[in-house]
């Protein structure tokens, strides 16, 4: 089966509502039989499942989902809230700001943009209404706020990639730092932006709290900082690798959740049976991914895009922005974790061919699939807004997200014309 049949297949197979696993691991065993046959098809299937089941570094996905989940569990996302407002409450859109704030320490230890979204809507939503932020202010922040949790280390989408590309996961944590600060002040510049055009100029301001005040703040988030230093400094100086790292945050996430008197039997079961589903899923979806991409090589898929792309071989920049465009094009349509599951395997080989680093190009996917997150029709940080606030329509969480994409694209831009920024990576690497 030549590969743009195998491609049209999936996509009516994936609107058709078969899940994305199934979806990929069913066009791959039979595009890859139409090709090599199917008994070798069906022992390739085999392999790559037994292959990759066995693989060490796949256990970095249950343990930092454990880390995430423990995190969750200890309700440190309230203190967070209080350090970053405790911070910035003297700034117009403070509350906005320490939204947006919070939400990036939450998803350094959480993972997961939904889950950010989902938990600090319910904690920054009624506070910012309080004091008469605007609906559209105040869900997009958290919305925007909640796209950090797919780059901020740890990210699942981050491991998914490193698994699929053979980049070191360690080095692909390190690289989403720094992008992830930026989306962090960016983000910030949007809010100020917001306030100073029209959306919630009546908001109050309130005074400066004094030092002791501000750092006695920050005694109810130490555990979490700590923990968060500890795993990716760990990795940094490479006194153990990403896979070590997981383990021991998982183990610090424990005892962060022991230490502040949440760790209960019956609550802590729940955790662990919750992990234990999320990392059958993931793994089912990793494992369709990959059986998608052995017939993507074989199809010669890779070499008939890079052909088509020839033209634009002499100017980098460009290929990277058509690319950009097809992240685009299949944001209106896809969420991030199928977007970055469907084009990876086909244009990492691309990529990689015409001299990209792919741990840039890691990056650069993460931070487009970002912008997925918050803008229609998908938009699904907007639809988790949606769902928690009922009364606030999905027009008016767009509109007040339409600053946040211009940071992001910003964003973008500065990974195109800088790569330096996603390869702060420790000497000798």
């Amino acid at each position: 089966m030549d590969w743009p049949y195998g491609i049209l297949l999936l996509l009516i197979l994936m609107l058709t509502g078969v899940p994305l696993a199934a979806s990929m691991l069913l066009v791959g065993t039979i595009g890859t039989a139409t090709l090599i046959g199917v008994e070798p098809s069906l022992s390739l299937l085999g392999q790559t499942v037994f292959d990759n089941s066995r693989n060490y570094s796949l256990s970095v996905l249950p343990l930092f989902l454990v880390m995430g989940n423990f995190v969750v569990q200890s309700g440190i996302a309230h203190e967070l809230y209080d350090a970053a407002y405790a911070w910035l409450r003297h700034r117009r859109g403070g509350l906005a700001m320490a939204t947006v704030v919070a939400c990036s320490g939450f998803s350094s230890v959480c993972g997961s943009s939904l889950a950010t979204a989902a938990t600090m809507s319910r904690i920054a939503l009624p506070s910012m209404r309080r004091f008469g932020y605007p609906d559209g202010l105040a869900t997009a922040s958290v919305a925007a706020g909640g796209t950090l949790g797919i780059l901020i280390p740890p990210s699942v989408i981050l491991v998914f990639y490193g698994i699929m590309t053979q980049q070191d996961i360690g080095k692909l944590f390190l690289a989403g730092i720094l992008p992830g600060l930026l989306g962090v002040l960016g983000y910030m510049v949007a809010v100020r932006f917001s306030v100073s055009v029209g959306q919630g100029r009546e908001i109050p301001v309130e005074p400066k709290l004094p030092l002791r005040e501000r750092l006695a703040a920050l005694r109810g988030v130490a555990g979490a900082m700590v923990l968060f230093a500890f795993v990716m400094g760990g990795i940094y100086f490479g006194v153990f690798t990403a896979t070590e790292a997981a383990g021991m945050g998982a183990a610090g996430a424990i005892l962060l959740t022991a230490v502040r008197g949440r760790l209960q039997l019956r609550r802590t079961i729940e955790t662990l049976a919750e992990t234990a589903k999320l990392t059958a899923i993931m793994f089912f979806i990793l494992f369709g991914a990959l059986t998608f991409s052995n017939y993507v090589n074989l199809s010669g898929m890779a070499s008939d895009i890079r052909e088509a792309l020839g033209p634009l071989a002499d100017t980098p920049v460009l290929m990277i922005l058509a690319i950009m465009a097809v992240y685009l094009l299949l944001g209106s349509v896809l969420e991030s974790l199928s977007m970055v599951l469907l084009t990876v395997p086909i244009l990492s080989p691309v990529v990689a061919a015409s001299g990209f680093d792919l741990i840039w190009f890691g990056i650069f996917v993460v931070v487009a699939t970002e912008i997925s997150y918050i803008t229609p029709p998908v938009g699904m940080n907007a639809f988790v807004l949606r769902s928690v606030t009922k009364t606030v329509p999905l027009s008016t969480i767009f509109r007040g997200l339409m600053p946040f994409v211009v940071m992001d694209f910003l964003r973008i831009g500065a990974l195109i014309a800088f790569p330096g920024l996603a390869l702060l990576l420790p000497l000798g690497t």
